[in-house]
């Protein structure tokens, strides 16, 4: 099939602009004249740390990163973020609050529980995670090092729509599968990290926001790798970064801007995420599997109850050029992963391809 006729809807590696991708082939031999693609020149080359510091400005301006805050650009996925926050934010002995929502967030626990006390401050896994806390459901410890939680479950389509207030104790945030979809006010964070192959780029880069408070207090076993004040002193550069997707992701920030940054990204999820809710809630095939005040618009999970008629809409789902449909092994059913590079026309047409598919199997 050509590109225009194929929607990705993975939940990651996922779907990049348009523009971005052509603007990155048009620059993938030679590199603004410098006669090497940016895959192949020094990191510490001039036309690289030009690549570098320009993406780092552009982050800090699309997500309004105070000045108290650093921006690192790591490597290991999110899921190195569950062993390199609790080495550096907890010594032994010490407590940490967990929201358990999902997959990722129970398994970030159970990683913090070698290293400090995990208090489950709250777990959906008895409910199969359709639901996201209120505030008054969250057991919260005062003495707590931090408190962690997921903002938004690829796997489950659940996100939470508040802020938890935790007093003194730092909040931890993994904003994965939600980061520059809407404004957040990165102040309120004592670190918010993402992998990057959602929103934001090709995966291989991680971003981690992190007050610089929060640093140079990891344990004296901590790995050379995986110490915060190490990767702000060398401004992510101890060794040679993801240098690749940094500049995709200067790219995608450059596009982003262009649709009005993360305010009107917010806009434009929520109309395409409306779009989609809306079918399923009227459809009597097909059901929205999260409770609708725990819905999330950048994933939404759906079934017919039938694991075979699932199996059987996701191949034709395939055949008229939308893809990844599946849901997560863990999970069933069905999932569209509706990120920010995901154009209406992509929501438009999977309507489209439920209604027919609802049609012909009339129950």
């Amino acid at each position: 099939m050509d590109r225009r006729e194929v929607f990705n809807f993975s939940a990651g590696p996922s779907v990049l602009p348009q523009s971005v991708l052509e603007k990155a082939a048009s620059e993938l031999v030679n590199y603004h004249g410098t006669g090497m693609s940016v895959m192949e020149m020094s990191h510490r080359s001039s036309a690289f740390m030009d690549i570098f510091a320009d993406t780092k400005a552009k982050l800090r301006a699309a997500l309004k990163v105070p000045e108290t805050h650093e921006i690192l650009f790591l490597q290991g996925g999110a899921s190195l973020q569950f062993s390199m926050i609790p080495l550096n934010l907890t010594a032994e002995g010490d407590r940490a609050d967990y929201a358990v929502t999902g997959n990722f967030a129970s398994i970030a626990a159970k990683e913090a529980g070698k290293y400090c006390d995990v208090h489950i401050a709250f777990t959906g896994e008895a409910d199969k995670y359709v639901h996201i806390p209120g505030q008054d459901e969250l057991s919260l410890s005062p003495d707590a090092k931090y408190f962690y939680y997921c903002s938004n479950n690829t796997i489950f389509g659940t996100a939470w729509n508040y802020v938890p207030e935790t007093g003194d104790v730092p909040l931890v945030c993994d904003m994965s599968s939600e980061i520059l979809s809407h404004p957040v006010d990165i102040s309120r964070y004592g670190i918010a990290y993402a992998g990057a192959q959602k929103n934001m780029a090709p995966a291989g880069v991680t971003v981690v926001i992190i007050d610089r408070n929060l640093a140079g207090h990891e344990r004296k076993t901590t790995p050379l790798m995986l110490s915060y004040q190490r990767m702000i002193d060398k401004d992510s550069m101890y060794n040679t970064p993801p240098c690749y997707n940094i500049y995709m992701l200067g790219l995608v920030l450059d596009w982003l801007k262009e649709q009005g940054g993360p305010e009107g990204m917010e806009r434009i999820k929520h109309a395409k995420a409306k779009l989609l809710y809306d079918y399923l809630d009227d459809s009597s095939l097909f059901r929205g599997c999260a409770e609708k005040s725990s819905r999330s618009d950048m994933n939404v999970t759906f079934r017919t109850g039938d694991d075979a008629l699932d199996a059987e809409f996701v191949k034709f789902a395939g055949a008229n050029g939308l893809q990844n449909v599946k849901g997560h092994r863990i999970a069933g059913g069905m999932r569209a992963s509706i990120y920010n590079a995901m154009p209406v026309e992509g929501v438009e047409k999977l309507v489209e391809v439920m209604k027919e598919f609802e049609v012909n199997h009339h129950v």
